[in-house]
Formats: structure tokens, C-alpha cells, sequence
């Protein structure tokens, strides 16, 4: 540290007499600085059901499957806007695509398409009812999400955790080298959510199928999810 000082004042004498000698000085690292970084994170259970619909269809016209798409479409949004409410199941299409299919010859033979419908929300009896009553699309993919209210929740409890773990880190370090404590130079904090497990669950299932009837309730159950709280930054060992 005596060291570092000298280093210091010589340059501050040195920056008068010459640019050069300033630029050098300018350049001499920071000494005693440590670079580290801790998290904290708070499990949580995942309160929101994303679930997907899809429908498609072949044609040798792409206009004809399009046609086709949109009326399937039209038909499972006027049955999910019926039984939609705020926050409870949402209402909104996904992916619309078309790609032509090709033959043996290499030339265009028809058409191929695919339309998305997504129900969302924290009821889940809701949207496994109205998805089992939408006709002409099968249940393709269920996910499980965390809430914006639900992570705002536990997302100040992850940051005091990830504050007390640098703390207790960079206390712990600046002993180990032989220094009586630290200060803090520079911080930041990101956050993140991470989910044990597979997500989301694919499923190859009709919405109707000879196991089940078309109506009938998807059972489904939500895991839980992690909210980390990562804090990084620099200390001055002092």
C-alpha cells in the first residue's frame, strides 16, 4: 500500500512537467482492488398457465390453406373471448406461418400451414376448460410462468440476501489477505428466474382424442420457480 502512495504522489509531481510523464502516470493500475460477486435467491411458486393451441393445414393452394387457417382461427377466438377475463386467462394468437411442400421433382406440390392460439393466466381450471372446448385446434404446448406481481414479491428478499452474501464475501476475502476491511468501489445487480426441470412440456395430444372427451379438463400442476438476485462490483482492501 506505502508502495502504491509513493507511486501516486511521484506522478503528482510529474504531471507538471510533462504530458508524456502524465499519460504514464495515468496508466498505472489501481492496487488493491478485488473484483467479486454473490447471489441470493428466494423460490417461488409459479402462479401463471401459458397454454398453446395449434392448427394446421395442407392444400395444393397456399390461399386455400390460408382461407382454412382463418376460419378455424376466427372460431377458437370467439370461443376463448367468451370465457376470457382479465388477468384470470388472456387471449392473444401466436405463430402464423405457410411453407410450400415440395415433391420427389423438386417443385412446389401444395402447401402447409400453421396458426398458434394462447391462453394465459392465473386460473387454471379456466383456460384447461375453454382450451378443451376450442374445436379444430389441438393443445400443442403447456408452460409454466412466474408473474410479474408474483416476482416483484420475493425480488427485494433474493436482493437483501445477495447484499448481505457480498458483504459477508468481501469481508471474509479482504481478512484472508491480510487487510482489516474494504470499500466499496463500483456495484451492479442483475436478476434472473430459473425454473427446476423441463419447461415448457411439449404435448403430442388432439383435442379430442378416444381417451378423452373433447371438453374435458387438462390436468395440470405448476412446479415452482427460483428468483436469483446476483450483485457484482469491486471493493478497495484497505
Amino acid at each position: 500500500m506505502k508502495l502504491a502512495l509513493k507511486k501516486i504522489a511521484s506522478c503528482a509531481l510529474l504531471m507538471g512537467v510533462s504530458t508524456a510523464f502524465s499519460q504514464t502516470c495515468l496508466a498505472v493500475p489501481p492496487q488493491d482492488v478485488l473484483q467479486l460477486s454473490a447471489s441470493g435467491a428466494v423460490q417461488v411458486q409459479q402462479d401463471l398457465l401459458v397454454l398453446t393451441l395449434s392448427a394446421t393445414r395442407e392444400a395444393p393452394e397456399a390461399a386455400a390453406v390460408q382461407a382454412q387457417l382463418k376460419q378455424v382461427l376466427e372460431a377458437a377466438l370467439a370461443e376463448a373471448r367468451a370465457a376470457a377475463q382479465p388477468l384470470q386467462m388472456d387471449v392473444r394468437t401466436g405463430a402464423f406461418g405457410m411453407s410450400p411442400r415440395y415433391g420427389k421433382d423438386g417443385k412446389i406440390n401444395g402447401w402447409q400451414g400453421r396458426a398458434e392460439l394462447v391462453l394465459q393466466g392465473r386460473d387454471f381450471a379456466r383456460i384447461t376448460g375453454t382450451a378443451g372446448k376450442i374445436q379444430g385446434m389441438s393443445i400443442s404446448q403447456v408452460a409454466f410462468d412466474l408473474s410479474s406481481e408474483a416476482r416483484a414479491k420475493v425480488e427485494s428478499e433474493a436482493q437483501g440476501k445477495a447484499i448481505e452474501a457480498f458483504k459477508a464475501r468481501a469481508t471474509e476475502l479482504a481478512r484472508g489477505f491480510g487487510f482489516a476491511g474494504y470499500a466499496l468501489r463500483e456495484v451492479a445487480m442483475h436478476s434472473n428466474e430459473t425454473a427446476p426441470g423441463p419447461r415448457p412440456r411439449m404435448l403430442a395430444m388432439e383435442a379430442k382424442s378416444a381417451s378423452m372427451a373433447a371438453d374435458a379438463p387438462l390436468p395440470v400442476e405448476a412446479g415452482k420457480a427460483q428468483v436469483v438476485v446476483t450483485i457484482s462490483g469491486s471493493v478497495q482492501l484497505r
